[in-house]
């Protein structure tokens, strides 16, 4: 019997503010966990990641933190995020490996040169052998299916948890991009805040998650039944536990204002885009991707709002770590577009 040594295992991130997506050449996506990590106040000693923390959110007792170490997209607390990596890495490759592998990080492409140097770093301490980056768009497109390649202008928007990254790609690189830092965090928050102001109701990040999920609709449906929800938090007079019930209309009147800003960001892109591209974006649509794309009707919304058909790519949340893995398989092929440590 022939023995055969363990090879070196590759692995694309996608690196997400909300949720990070681990995949393995050969493989496939193996891991999809929030990126939470929970920390003692004291000693700053990890205590849980993914799963485990983000059920401990707004939940910890006084010598526990819970929080989110990207921000918008970037690296908010170098420290943690490497942990949360080293986490990831170590569940998917074994504590105890004999080679260090090759992993890939993608990143949104309005970041600066200290920030991209960050995130090297940091995989780096993770126990990776070489790191690479790769930008959020391209592999949203390269996940989604899009002819990269050719000499056709193609558009992508990816609405993730902290960034929205707006793109037209043409021969297998960026032409014009556009980072907004609003996407599903920034529509959580505004609910929270909505229901603050207008119920005096205060509510966790975690409820705004689920009432966006349920009944969030970024256009209000006319001549239906409004979908509605009951919705429990704390009264911001008396302290006391209260219920309310909520309708999608309220929730399209709290997201609107972040949804708009959105567009802007998708706006200036197409403002930016030479004439030939531009012809050629109207002709195949712009493709959406992303957690956040999956709002109800906000491909409608944005069709309405630029004049250019939409949709949402298939499997839109897991575009970019696709798009990442599939970078990472032919390396070769994509090296121009890829930032190397």
């Amino acid at each position: 019997m022939d023995f055969k040594f363990p090879s070196t295992k590759r692995i694309g991130i996608d690196l997400g503010t909300a949720n990070t997506l681990v995949y393995v050449v050969g493989e496939g996506i193996v891991l999809n966990e929030p990126s939470v990590v929970a920390v003692t106040a004291e000693e700053n000693r990890v205590v849980a990641v993914g799963h485990d923390a983000k059920n401990m959110l707004g939940r910890t007792p006084g010598n526990v933190v819970a929080l989110r170490p990207l921000r918008d997209g970037v690296i908010a607390d170098y420290t943690i995020t490497e942990a949360m990596l080293s986490y990831f890495i170590d569940k998917v490759c074994g504590r105890a490996r004999f080679f260090k592998p090759e992993v890939m990080v993608c990143i949104p492409s309005g970041v600066t040169q200290v920030e991209r140097r960050a995130v090297l770093d940091a995989t780096m301490s993770a126990g990776a052998k070489i790191a690479y980056l790769i930008d959020e768009p391209l592999a949203a497109a390269i996940g989604a299916r899009i002819p990269i390649a050719q000499a056709e202008g193609h558009m992508i928007v990816n609405i993730g948890g902290g960034s929205t990254e707006s793109a037209v790609i043409s021969l297998g690189g960026v032409v014009v991009h556009s980072s907004v830092r609003v996407a599903g965090n920034k529509t959580d928050e505004a609910i929270a805040a909505y229901a603050k102001r207008k119920f005096n109701l205060l509510i966790g990040e975690t409820t705004s998650e689920t009432i966006k999920i349920t009944i969030g609709n970024a256009v209000v449906p006319t001549g239906k039944e409004l979908k509605t929800m009951e919705v429990r938090g704390r009264d911001n007079i008396t302290g006391l536990p209260r219920t309310i019930v909520l309708d999608e209309a309220q929730v399209n009147e709290a997201i609107l204002p972040s949804l708009l800003e959105i567009i802007k960001g998708v706006k200036e892109v197409l403002e930016q885009c030479p004439p030939e591209l531009a012809s050629d974006i109207i002709d195949k649509g712009i493709v959406m991707s992303g957690g956040s794309s999956l709002l109800r009707n906000i491909d409608k919304l944005m069709t309405e709002k630029t004049g250019v058909p939409c949709h949402v790519a298939e499997d839109a949340l897991l575009c970019v770590a696709k798009g990442t893995g599939v970078a990472m398989e032919n390396i070769e092929l994509y090296k121009r577009s890829i930032n190397k440590k």
